[in-house]
């Protein structure tokens, strides 16, 4: 049974289930491997694959009275999942186009959610051998290699010029202008959902996401990021919640950190002059 009061065991464990996934994916990553297509046009790979099913038989090992939902997962799974209000949350490869383009941002995602809400989540960067782990309400940390965990922090208050993250492999027009009516900045491309985790652990300021994300995407990061202090809201200044609607889409969300700034101000002005 999952004891949320005290998470550091089971932190521990999803931990070392990431870990082994991530093993996994870097044995693929160092050979040549087949890529194929799925309905939507994005790639899938055997790394993809593996790492799913590693995730998956790991987690029933450990608990399983609780389901997965990964973005790998069967039909029959993502039509029964609006009946769960608990259940693990996986991506386990995001960033594929990362692992294509062998940059190493790439990362396993896993996160529990609990009545609509990420509470717990790990993000294992393999090939940087980086591990960001948290429970919100308990704290988050951040641990490199094998060496000893330390805890993280989002900046309470923003830097100058401000710090943002933002998608190597996906922008837009709307984005450039939100960026451009934030003022002075520095823009750090970055893959899958590390960009997230440095914000939680004070490295960047904001990471503006208007375009499309799937729940797995974000959740393990958001639970990071929130026991970190910081926070995600989408356009109506809410945070982020899962296995609320039919679809698997997020609304278009910011990531940040100092919470006593005004991020949704930029939105809001360059809508009226668009109109304008």
């Amino acid at each position: 049974m999952i004891d949320l009061s005290n998470p550091g065991p089971l932190l521990a464990e999803i931990c070392t289930i990431a870990r082994a996934a991530g093993d996994a994916i870097l044995e693929v990553y160092a050979r040549e491997f087949n890529v194929r297509l799925k309905e939507d046009r994005s790639p899938l790979t055997e790394a993809d694959s593996l790492a799913h099913r590693i995730i998956g038989e790991r987690l029933s090992v450990f608990d399983s009275t609780l389901p997965m939902l990964s973005e790998e997962s069967a039909p029959q799974d993502i039509a029964q999942r609006r009946t769960w209000t608990r259940y693990w949350l996986v991506d386990p490869l995001d960033g594929t186009k990362e692992f294509l383009k062998r940059n190493g941002e790439f990362t396993v995602n896993i996160a529990l959610i609990d009545a609509g809400r990420a509470v717990l989540g790990v993000v294992l960067a393999p090939v940087l051998e980086r591990l960001y782990y948290g429970a919100v309400g308990h704290g988050a940390w951040r641990r490199d290699a094998w060496g000893d965990p330390r805890p993280i922090r989002v900046r309470k208050t923003a830097a100058s010029p401000l710090r943002i993250v933002g998608s190597r492999s996906h922008g837009d027009g709307e984005l450039a202008s939100y960026v451009a009516a934030l003022g002075p900045h520095e823009l750090k491309p970055m893959g899958s959902s590390l960009k997230i985790c440095l914000i939680a652990e004070g490295a960047a300021d904001i990471y503006p996401r208007l375009g499309p994300t799937s729940e797995w995407d974000t959740a393990a990061a958001q639970a990071i990021l929130e026991s970190a202090g910081g926070r995600m809201i989408d356009r109506l200044g809410e945070p982020l919640r899962y296995n609320t609607k039919d679809d698997l889409l997020n609304p278009h969300f910011l990531a940040f950190g100092d919470a006593r700034r005004d991020w949704l101000a930029p939105i809001q002005s360059t809508r009226q002059a668009n109109r304008g």
